[in-house]
């Protein structure tokens, strides 16, 4: 995989924004395969396609790219905040791929957050547009990227080096056990990953995901019944393999 963008590409072009999103979808083309199946190629799609950059003709999965320099953070600037919502609540968000790229334009990062951690409560409405804007009244949206689990930021490029795709293709295909339960629920299911996520050791028990009730009376205001929510999450993650029962309220956590 060549992680150098194409520099002369973008001669004709002024924008920075401009070079950086032809170079980086000219970039995806030539190297990246298809996460959800393993298909060795990406087709791009037309630039007045709604929302998907680039498509895999064996599975049908769509994409959207989105670069960046440097670190992520902990928020990704996207579009309209009603659209956004949108194509969550209908299903139709494509699979969304974060490039990370250096001052010497080379991919150094690249990760794939499946559409089906898309949720509502991951996007945050931004202010209107001021009257003096071109789009005035407009209300954008940025996706919390520090609330997304960390199994649903797959790993493809890691500072410079690649996984293998074998490793990638089963890994979403774990996590894709996830993706028919409702949004309401995987809000809820999200919501304790994280907290399993955030506990150090291996091993952690029911009174430890009970510490963070706070947390999910924030989160889930209208749920009066929180604990058995909680233990109805972590049966599911033992289920779906994300976790293992080990008796007495212990579990132990797999490795993503």
């Amino acid at each position: 995989m060549n992680l150098q963008f194409n520099q002369n590409l973008v001669n004709e072009y002024k924008s920075q924004s401009q070079k950086i999103r032809v170079m980086s979808e000219n970039w995806a083309v030539n190297n990246l395969f298809c996460p959800c199946c393993g298909n060795e190629k990406l087709i791009k799609l037309p630039n007045n396609y709604p929302v998907a950059d680039l498509k895999c003709d064996c599975c049908n999965a769509v994409f959207e790219l989105k670069s960046k320099q440097g670190n992520i953070g902990n928020k990704i600037n996207d579009g309209a905040y009603d659209t956004m919502i949108e194509r969550i609540e209908s299903n139709s968000h494509p699979e969304l791929f974060i490039l990370q790229y250096s001052i010497k334009l080379s991919v150094t990062d690249l990760m794939l957050i499946p559409k089906f951690f898309f949720i509502p409560s991951i996007i945050e409405k931004r202010k209107p547009l001021s009257i003096n804007a071109r789009r005035a009244g407009w209300i954008g949206c940025n996706i919390l990227y520090q609330d997304i689990p960390e199994q649903g930021k797959i790993k493809i490029i890691e500072n410079g080096n690649e996984n293998r795709i074998d490793d990638i293709v089963n890994q979403y295909e774990k996590i894709k056990k996830l993706q028919n339960r409702s949004l309401k629920n995987r809000g809820w299911l999200f919501d304790v990953m994280n907290c399993v996520n955030s506990i150090q050791s291996k091993e952690f028990t029911l009174k430890d995901i009970y510490n963070y009730i706070d947390y999910f009376k924030i989160r889930h205001i209208e749920n009066n019944n929180i604990e058995a929510k909680i233990r109805q999450q972590l049966q599911f993650l033992r289920d779906k393999g994300f976790i293992e029962f080990v008796g007495r309220g212990h579990y132990k956590k797999f490795e993503n």
